[in-house]
């Protein structure tokens, strides 16, 4: 048994795929995964570098945090973000202070790309018709207006709070949601006002009313891409000749595109085209939606297999000592009931610091959810058993090591095995959140899919991950069936 674990393990960790040579960053919105493709071409034309891209890799300090711990050697950024957001504490007035701030930290920044992309609060124009909205400053009118703003924009140094203490806004009805989804929200009245990026395509779809920052809150935030100082020089100078290809009307082009359905990467070779003087053909792309699917199966085939793999080899001695040992087994009930309690989301952020991104923070992850599952049914099958069953046991004078293996887990398989069904199907639906911090799998076309818009992608993800759910629970209510003695079987089936 442990040596077909540990094959089968290891069979996994193969399927996982290996890190190129320079890896590219984007975070959760359209834009930065065009930017990021960019990134990736005019490397690849440049250089003789293998180089991929971990698309929508969540928000700000995810990108940072990886790019400091060499997860990731380059992402695309904003100076203003830069300043407020990721460096607040060093007091930068402007941005040509910023290079020297960065090398300290082994750090390196391109010049602009051409464009600006500030924020903006954004209404319905029939909403700025009937409330005489102009200004930002207008909207301390209208105290119940409700507002939707991005997750990170919720909470960031230059953020909501920023700007409601800049122009004494009373609004308290204020969600943080994807920011894709906020436009959403707008259009269908769920909110009355969000933060817009001045360059997204939403702005000209919906016909929305950018509201003037009269006070001049928002700093400038000119495109550019932020890399490690040890990225090879042909990829930096590559980076560097993407210097001005851009202005706002034609970032706000591919957005619009890519929105309508255009692939980024094929926006992005074009743009890289005509900025190196080449011809770039997009890279790194699965045409076929049947070889899509299939490769994130195995991605998340491997990162629940891994972590469900470890789980049962940790938490079956774990439920064997719990159940022997009751004020001990109290304190592993407890502690793995405790890890329970952690927010999936906020559990695989707080793992991104000391395990990176990618799949192994996503499998550490999975790894301490489904302990709770096993390690409680494992103590509940074994101290379920009738007490004159195991009178008999040491009636017949067998060791505890032979009464454990030969009567006490047997007859506690049915109840360990749905502990380990209940883990895996847990374990396949949560590994989708993996795809925020790059690990792929299922999660990565609904993330996309939630991005554009776009619900046959959203079900690229979802129906395959139902599905996979499904097979895995035949599969081990199989394996119960071949664990459980034929006689326990026989008394089971018995009406």
């Amino acid at each position: 048994m442990r040596t077909a674990l540990f094959a089968l393990l290891s069979l996994l960790v193969a399927a996982m795929p290996a890190r190129a040579q320079i890896v590219v960053g984007s975070k959760l919105f359209t834009e930065s995964v065009i930017l990021g493709e960019m990134a990736q071409e005019a490397i690849t034309a440049r250089t003789d570098e293998a180089v991929s891209h971990k698309r929508e890799l969540g928000g700000t300090r995810i990108m940072w945090n990886a790019l400091i711990a060499g997860e990731i050697d380059v992402y695309p950024d904003y100076t203003g973000t830069i300043r407020y957001e990721i460096l607040p504490d060093e007091g930068l007035e402007t941005d040509a202070a910023l290079p020297a701030a960065l090398a300290t930290r082994g750090l390196e920044m391109s010049a602009p790309l051409g464009f600006s992309n500030t924020y903006a609060v954004a209404v319905t124009r029939e909403t700025a018709t009937r409330l005489g909205l102009r200004t930002t400053s207008d909207l301390r009118a209208h105290p119940n207006l409700r507002f939707g703003v991005s997750n990170e924009f919720l909470d960031r140094a230059d953020g909501w709070q920023a700007l409601a203490a800049a122009y004494d806004l009373p609004q308290t009805d204020v969600r943080g949601m994807i920011h894709d989804l906020s436009y959403r929200a707008l259009a269908s009245g769920q909110v009355d006002a969000v933060d817009a990026y001045t360059t997204d395509a939403q702005i000209a779809q919906y016909d929305l009313v950018l509201l003037e920052d009269d006070r001049n809150h928002f700093p400038v935030y000119d495109a550019v891409y932020l890399y490690r100082s040890d990225l090879p020089e042909p990829a930096k100078a590559a980076l560097g000749e993407l210097a001005g290809t851009l202005d706002e009307a034609g970032m706000q082009d591919l957005n619009d595109r890519a929105q309508s359905g255009a692939a980024e990467g094929d926006l992005a070779a074009e743009i890289v085209s005509l900025a190196l003087g080449v011809d770039v053909e997009a890279s790194g792309r699965t045409d076929s939606r049947a070889g899509r699917v299939w490769q994130r199966t195995k991605e998340h085939l491997a990162l629940v297999g891994i972590a469900l793999g470890a789980a049962i080899v940790i938490a079956l001695p774990l439920g064997i000592a719990a159940a022997r040992l009751p004020r001990f087994g109290n304190a592993i009930l407890g502690a793995v009931g405790v890890l329970q309690t952690i927010p999936s989301l906020a559990l695989f952020v707080i793992l991104i610091p000391l395990l990176g991104i990618g799949a192994v923070p996503t499998i550490a992850a999975l790894f301490l959810y489904s302990l709770l599952p096993v390690v409680r049914n494992t103590h509940a099958g074994l101290t379920g058993i009738a007490p004159a069953l195991l009178d008999s046991a040491d009636a017949l004078g067998l060791s505890r090591t032979a009464r454990l293996r030969r009567i006490e887990l047997p007859l506690a398989a049915p109840t360990i095995m749905a502990g380990v069904k209940t883990a895996a199907v847990i374990a396949v639906g949560l590994a989708t959140l993996g795809a925020i911090i790059g690990a792929g799998g299922y999660g990565q076309p609904i993330l996309t899919g939630i991005r554009l818009a776009s619900t046959p992608l959203i079900l690229e993800g979802a129906i395959p991950a139902a599905v996979l759910a499904l097979v895995m629970q035949a599969a081990f209510d199989l394996a119960e069936r071949w664990i459980t003695p034929r006689g326990l079987r026989l008394r089971q089936a018995a009406p």
